[in-house]
């Protein structure tokens, strides 16, 4: 497979202790031409950010402290869990549609996947370790950090959707 993939321009990543695989962009090497990038890279609202960087965490504490192999949430923990961090608000079916379109999206980049015939819970995928690394966290710190010295005093307004 990687000797398959090597010619786009990607290289295959394999967990097998964790039980998942992936491609990811390889980067360029010096002297080879520039390939176009085959997804597209999207920043990620302040939202989703913070919820995966969450499930994460939750995903480390399950590991720690549970033999079971899947991590299964409800639709309310997954909320709970990203309420606390989210500003009050007057409006409580307004926080609950941007949790649900921050699950939804979360949903479709694969790290959460519903179970069958019970709608209400998620199964927190292995693959959101990749993804949310060390380095992703500490990139996610740094963000964060210039937004509350900006929410201190700073200039310029920013939307919640555009952060992180």
């Amino acid at each position: 497979m990687r000797d398959h993939v090597a010619p786009l321009g990607l290289e295959l990543i394999l967990d097998e202790a964790e039980g998942y695989a992936y491609l990811r962009q390889r980067p360029r090497a010096d002297g080879e031409p520039e390939l176009p990038r085959l997804v597209a890279r999207r920043p990620l609202g302040f939202t989703v950010s913070l919820l995966l960087a969450l499930l994460r965490k939750r995903l480390a504490e399950f590991d720690a402290t549970s033999g079971e192999a899947r991590l299964v949430l409800s639709r309310d923990e997954i909320a709970d869990l990203v309420r606390l961090f989210l500003p009050d608000a007057t409006n409580e079916a307004r926080v609950r549609d941007r949790i649900d379109r921050a699950i939804a999206q979360i949903e479709d980049m694969g790290f959460l996947r519903r179970l069958r015939g019970r709608d209400s819970e998620l199964e927190v995928r292995r693959i959101l370790k990749a993804f949310v690394d060390a380095q992703w966290l500490g990139e996610l710190d740094g963000r964060l950090a210039a937004y509350r010295e900006h929410a201190a005093g700073g200039t310029g307004s920013r939307s919640d959707e555009d952060a992180p």
